[in-house]
């Protein structure tokens, strides 16, 4: 008489599945994490270049008028071809206010990491009868109570 020897099942083992499972989510944590540093400090990058851009259209109007703008709007004709807004939304628009008399502004953006090398250069003066920019500090939000924001400004 022949005995038939069994052949073992091929496949996995639930144990087996589990742990790769838990690895490959290990994994895709540790990428989601560093991904979402990544997106932090490239909107961070676009804020503080739109605020250059806008700072150099405003000195452009600036030579051709002896004055800068009442809003940022008035830049759209010959300056810049569209005002910037801030990356989180596309109506969340700059900080900018003009001091009496049109000789002097502040431009101001929203920071979310407050590492960003960017606060150790900007002006951090206060300019009278602000209303966007009113907080000129770099450890907290451009105005209202936005936590988590650090305020970049610049003025000319």
């Amino acid at each position: 008489m022949f005995i038939q020897l069994r052949k073992s099942p091929r496949g996995f083992t639930l144990i087996e599945l589990l742990v790769v499972i838990a690895i490959i989510g290990i994994l895709s944590a540790v990428v989601l994490a560093s991904l979402n540093t990544a997106r932090v400090k490239s909107r961070d990058a676009r804020r503080v270049a739109d605020l250059k851009q806008l700072q150099l259209a405003l000195q452009l109007f600036y030579d051709a008028n002896n004055a800068y703008p009442a809003t940022l709007s008035a830049l759209t004709t010959a300056y810049i071809a569209t005002v910037p807004n801030d990356p989180v939304g596309t109506a969340v628009p700059y900080g900018y206010d003009l001091a009496s008399g049109g000789q002097s502004y502040a431009l101001c953006a929203n920071l979310e990491e407050g590492t960003n090398a960017a606060l150790n250069s900007d002006v951090d003066v206060a300019l009278t009868g602000a209303t966007a920019c009113v907080n000129t500090a770099d450890t907290g939000p451009c105005s209202g109570s936005t936590t988590g924001r650090f305020c970049y400004n610049l003025r000319p």
